[in-house]
């Protein structure tokens, strides 16, 4: 397969910002072999959900998974919610398959496992350009292995589509040869590279899952230290998972009414001709008005959305 030259080109699409800008605190896998589960997801409040074609379907269920998943997405019984599609990687024998039946699909975007370097984003735009996908068609680069953590940056910039990161701690513990706690300090390095790549381009970014269901302290413990890290949310497994991790990513009321605090007491400062002003005995400057303003934006798209039943 030729791989076509790789353009550090980041347009600010409508589509794009669109994509952007929606609230994901809640990010639930699925295995698309599974109709069960399926059906139990049209009623779950999680803010997106992945229909996965890849480490939760055997070999033998592939293809069936595939197909499920391409009529889940078209089916409109999701509602509100987000729907993305996780593929097999072009390297495996479903890969090519997979993308381009998501790439024909009514899928909000397509989930690239295992992204080690930039050339692998190259290879998937050039499978979506032969199958006629748009320009804008969103792609999420899974961020799971070392090389792919320390190429961020690079992966980031290789494709116009890309529009997210979602960590992948499970295998990135693997990689690294690290154990995996609740507090994940082995791999905070590595966490702290995958936000920065994603701020520094403009990209959505996802928290890695917890996987012990049984650990309710510590998946709210490490909800709350994705959220303080500056992720949007966080990928769970479960959906006993989903109430935790909406309450953590979304602003408190306590929050929305300190935020409309600070913009207020920043306006009375700026119409007595003062550029900065303190509230609380804190310092309130142009900054923590726009990170304000920003709260006070991601709760109100919260709000549109969930309204939406």
């Amino acid at each position: 397969m030729s791989i076509p030259a790789i353009k550090y080109l980041r347009p600010e699409t409508k589509t794009k910002m669109l994509t952007l800008n929606r609230p994901r605190r809640s990010v639930l896998y699925m295995p698309a072999s599974n109709p069960r589960v399926l059906e139990k997801a049209k009623g779950l409040a999680a803010d997106t959900l992945i229909f996965d074609l890849e480490d939760a379907v055997t070999p033998d269920a592939k293809s069936a998974a595939r197909d499920a998943a391409v009529a889940a997405v078209a089916s409109n019984d999701y509602g509100h919610r987000e729907c993305l599609i996780r593929v097999n990687a072009l390297d495996t024998q479903w890969g090519e398959d997979d993308l381009k039946a998501a790439a024909s699909s009514k899928t909000d975007g397509v989930i690239i496992p295992k992204v080690s370097a930039p050339d692998e984003m190259a290879q998937v735009d050039d499978v979506l350009t032969r199958c006629g996908a748009a320009d804008d068609f969103p792609l999420w680069a899974m961020m799971e292995t070392a090389r792919g953590v320390w190429a961020a940056n690079d992966i980031a910039r290789s494709s116009n589509r890309l529009v997210g990161f979602c960590a992948g701690t499970a295998d990135l513990a693997k990689d690294l040869h690290c154990t995996h706690p609740a507090d994940r300090a082995p791999m905070l390095t590595a966490l702290q590279l995958i936000v920065l790549a994603a701020r520094v381009n403009g990209l959505s970014v996802l928290d890695g899952v917890h996987v012990d269901l049984n650990d309710e302290a510590g998946f709210a413990m490490v909800c709350r230290q994705g959220r303080d890290f500056g992720f949007d949310g966080k990928t769970l497994i479960h959906p006993k998972q989903i109430a935790v991790a909406n309450e953590t990513f979304a602003p408190s009321a306590d929050d929305i009414a300190h935020a409309q605090r600070l913009i207020e007491a920043h306006g009375a400062a700026q119409a007595k001709g003062a550029a900065v002003t303190t509230l609380d005995g804190h310092l309130v400057e142009v900054l923590h008005v726009q990170q304000a303003e920003h709260l006070l934006a991601k709760a109100e798209a919260i709000s549109a959305m969930t309204n939406q039943g």
